[in-house]
């Protein structure tokens, strides 16, 4: 299959263990998609599509969550915050990592070393889709599709 000039034959997903059914998505688009500005309706209507989605099973990491409680801490309130929490447990399986997943990014090819940690994670969870606004980081990394935000209605419902 190609994906925006990358190919990925079957046999390195299936080597992998990948699924298709089981899609990582990004940091940034979580960020984007619950900011509720309007420069991030991309990312919104992205991640109203994914839930959407039937047959397909969604994952985030507890970093994105961290970081996403970080960014929004000065933007609103505890409790605001806290029902954003509540809504990302319930629409997505939300991946712990450790020390072993931090070492496996380290060696990992891509430049950007915290997109490296999503990408083990994802793999860990045998995401074979990742969704995310940073296309450049994930392209050099082994065995997965990468889409944007506004390519996700490639996915098939």
């Amino acid at each position: 299959m190609t994906k925006k000039g990358r190919i990925l034959g079957p046999r390195t997903a299936a080597q992998l263990g990948l699924s298709e059914n089981h899609i990582f998505v990004d940091t940034n688009v979580l960020v984007g998609g619950y900011s509720g500005k309007s420069g991030f309706q991309k990312d919104a209507d992205c991640l109203h599509y994914l839930f959407s989605l039937t047959g397909k099973k969604l994952y985030i990491s507890t970093l994105s969550v961290a970081q996403l409680i970080s960014m929004f801490q000065k933007k609103y309130s505890n409790e605001e915050i806290i029902g954003m929490v509540r809504d990302l447990q319930h629409r997505f399986t939300i991946i712990d990592f450790t020390n072993r997943d931090i070492d496996a990014a380290l060696v990992e090819t891509g430049a950007d070393i915290e997109d490296n940690v999503q990408y083990v994670l994802a793999k860990k969870q045998k995401c074979r889709i990742v969704v995310t606004n940073n296309y450049k980081d994930y392209r050099a990394l082994q065995g997965i599709q990468v889409f944007r935000p506004t390519e996700v209605r490639r996915l098939p419902r």
